[in-house]
């Protein structure tokens, strides 16, 4: 059995996984990142191991992504988020061809060929209207915890209109809906749809193609996937906590293909 690590050092999140042959997830962990990136990517690292029941030393290759990537300092290799996730994608989803990435400061849209290469990418602009944190913010300020993000949105009877052209001006309109007496549950629904809209918009620049898969952190609320769905009409989403894991997945399915070439190298 070959062992590799995929480390996803992410602006708000640390993810790690531990594969089996490059296919068989046995352990994962993910803390909060913070601002010591070498600890928290050894932290995650230790975790998932550990619940993989493995030993670090039997890790035959790690591989490090996120824009942390080049602060793990026992990765093997480090690589871009795009590549990473366009992997995870690929191998629960293997006719994936376009892949909306939103996690909590970044919007990403790739779109793939049928190796898994990205071919067309775009990011959000700098704006947080057109990130994970805008959604965070909106329930933050309404007194409401990310954890309860999902469960309020899920209890909207009509999404309030959210421009979303500007996270300031966003959440001047949150201000004055709230003035107005409109439920909390609308005008975050209302915020979910404003940043749909601008996901959508990002995915037709990289002239996306079915089929379509889904990740990062805002992806857990169903709300989230159920919005987009209707503009895309069926779209892939990794089961469960998965869809946080994706491109340190990739990332561990990179280093089962890297230590394949060397083993074959060593062979030759």
């Amino acid at each position: 059995m070959i062992v590799t690590a995929g480390i996803d050092v992410g602006s708000t999140y640390a993810k790690a996984v531990v594969l089996a042959d490059g296919q068989r997830v046995l352990g994962r962990a993910m803390a909060r990142t913070g601002f010591k990136l070498p600890e928290v990517s050894r932290k995650v690292f230790s975790e998932a191991c550990a619940e993989a029941r493995v030993q670090e030393s039997d890790i035959r290759y790690t591989v490090a992504t996120g824009f942390g990537r080049n602060q793990v300092p026992f990765c093997d290799v480090k690589v871009t988020d795009l590549t990473a996730a366009a992997r995870g994608c690929f191998l629960l989803f293997p006719n994936t061809r376009t892949v909306l990435d939103i996690g909590g400061q970044t919007m990403k849209a790739s779109r793939l060929d049928d190796e898994a290469k990205v071919r067309s990418f775009r990011l959000n602009d700098k704006c947080a209207a057109g990130t994970g944190a805008f959604i965070e913010k909106t329930a933050r300020y309404m007194g409401f915890d990310t954890h309860e993000i999902g469960p309020l949105a899920a209890t909207s009877k009509n999404a309030v209109p959210i421009s979303g052209v500007c996270a300031v001006f966003a959440e001047s309109e949150v201000i004055n809906h709230l003035s107005q007496g409109c439920a909390p549950a609308d005008i975050m629904h209302g915020a979910i749809v404003s940043l749909v809209n601008r996901a959508v918009q990002l995915m037709k620049r990289v002239r996306m193609e079915p089929e379509h898969t889904l990740v990062g952190g805002i992806l857990r609320f169903p709300t989230m996937v159920e919005e987009i769905r209707k503009e895309l009409g069926d779209a892939n989403v990794p089961p469960g906590e998965m869809v946080q894991f994706m491109s340190a997945l990739g990332a561990a399915v990179l280093g089962y293909r890297r230590a394949m070439k060397l083993a074959q190298a060593a062979r030759a």
